[in-house]
């Protein structure tokens, strides 16, 4: 038994609508009489320091409060694409829905909009402000700046939004800024480049992004995130490294396919930079062997970070690139070569596996120091749908922990975009 819905579609909760576009994917209905006036999925849960790791806050735990540090004003955040939920806020309370879904097609928007309409009629809230993401694409930004004119409009930048969510919910009161990583999959950046391998000095009010991942072009879009060997041939290219047949992504990629992607990468046509650390990890996968078409966002680095080795200690290393002017620049092009040079000799998946979660651990405890000694600041908060992988935040944890750091990670709201609106909401509270 399962949730009846299709993929990318919210639940379908009507006994009428069930029998009409479910048929062809049942037996039978168990019907019932009590009608049910709201979608709620299922809640997803992991397990981390023995302590919940909400991975889909739904059924079970939405709407129940989130207590904010301060009073704020009657706001609707409306959250991201994926994984969508919205918050509404009521004095220093913040109401997280339930699981919406993909905002991508028009079944899921108007859930999302029967579901704004139940919650402020629930808690009998009427919006004066209303945040939402830069991302120009998404059906929740486009649907935010139509409304009424009356009501105030905030645009939160992706990342800032999940580092102010971690520390919402830990009642941080922001008047000191946290060392935030906010790494993901998809992030609309300032430079409107695709941002999510991002450290952040961050505080409710406003952030500075001190390094991030170096850009890597992504080409033809959703075409590489369905396809994560395209991201393979991608960093290999960004890393100077011949496609050789004897790697898995070079060897699963078709010639035809290859030859288009080389000319894409070349032209710079068809292709957006990123800095995304959701998409190295799928990339990286890809690369040692791991899946090289999804059926769902992140199956890669998932599967990924299943197979790896809890006995290995060695890393990969990446490199760091110092500007001026301008942030730091993290280089995985050593991190690629190294994979390559391990593939060749032989080395198993789940060594490779275990090596790249420490080196991304490594990494994350030393731009923290780095930024403690510069900035005298010792809190670090991590947010971003990366740190769902357990095994990573455990790495990351334990090295933060043994350096004296005060460590904030999400135990009520998703990590991922699940969460996102609570930090909208927090960060127009104090920039309306």
């Amino acid at each position: 038994m399962t949730s009846g819905n299709y993929s990318n579609e919210p639940i379908v909760k009507d006994n009428d609508e069930a029998l009409d576009r479910l048929a062809s994917l049942v037996d039978a209905f168990l019907l019932h009489n009590r009608d049910i006036h709201a979608h709620c999925d299922d809640s997803v849960i992991r397990v981390f320091e023995g302590r919940e790791l909400p991975v889909r806050r739904s059924r079970g735990y939405a709407p129940f409060p989130v207590k904010l540090p301060a009073t704020v004003p009657s706001i609707l955040a409306v959250g991201g694409e994926l994984k969508s939920t919205f918050c509404l806020t009521k004095g220093n309370f913040a109401f997280m829905s339930q699981h919406i879904g993909d905002m991508e097609n028009w079944e899921t928007w108007q859930a999302f909009e029967k579901s704004v309409a139940h919650l402020k009629a629930l808690f009998r809230v009427e919006p004066e402000i209303i945040a939402y993401d830069l991302h120009p694409g998404y059906l929740s930004t486009k649907w935010a700046t139509v409304q009424p004119p009356d009501i105030r409009l905030v645009p939160v930048q992706h990342h800032h939004a999940h580092i102010a969510a971690v520390m919402a919910e830990h009642g941080l009161d922001g008047q000191q800024p946290v060392i935030g990583f906010s790494f993901d999959g998809t992030g609309y950046g300032l430079d409107q480049a695709i941002w999510g391998g991002e450290l952040l000095v961050a505080d409710y009010q406003t952030f500075r992004r001190a390094a991030h991942l170096k850009y890597v072009p992504l080409p033809g879009g959703d075409a590489s995130i369905k396809r994560p060997y395209r991201l393979a041939l991608a960093y290999l290219w960004a890393a100077g490294i011949d496609w050789d047949e004897s790697l898995p992504p070079v060897a699963a990629c078709p010639a035809v396919e290859r030859r288009v992607v080389r000319q894409q990468l070349e032209k710079a046509f068809n292709t957006v930079p990123t800095s995304s650390m959701g998409r190295l990890f799928d990339a990286i996968a890809a690369l040692a062997g791991g899946r090289q078409n999804v059926t769902y966002e992140a199956q890669a680095a998932i599967e990924f970070e299943a197979i790896a080795a809890p006995e290995i200690d060695a890393l990969y290393e990446f490199d760091l690139l110092h500007h001026s002017d301008a942030p730091i620049e993290i280089d995985a092009g050593p991190v690629i070569r190294a994979v390559v040079t391990d593939l060749r000799a032989g080395v198993e998946r789940a060594v490779i596996a275990a090596k790249f979660h420490n080196g991304v651990a490594e990494l994350v405890l030393h731009l923290s120091l780095q930024m403690r000694r510069e900035t005298g600041l010792n809190r670090v908060a991590l947010s971003g749908g990366v740190f769902q992988n357990v095994t990573l935040l455990q790495a990351a944890v334990k090295r933060l922990k043994t350096n004296n750091f005060e460590i904030y990670t999400h135990r009520q709201v998703p990590p991922n975009d699940g969460g996102l609106a609570l930090g909208q909401a927090i960060v127009a509270a104090v920039t309306a």
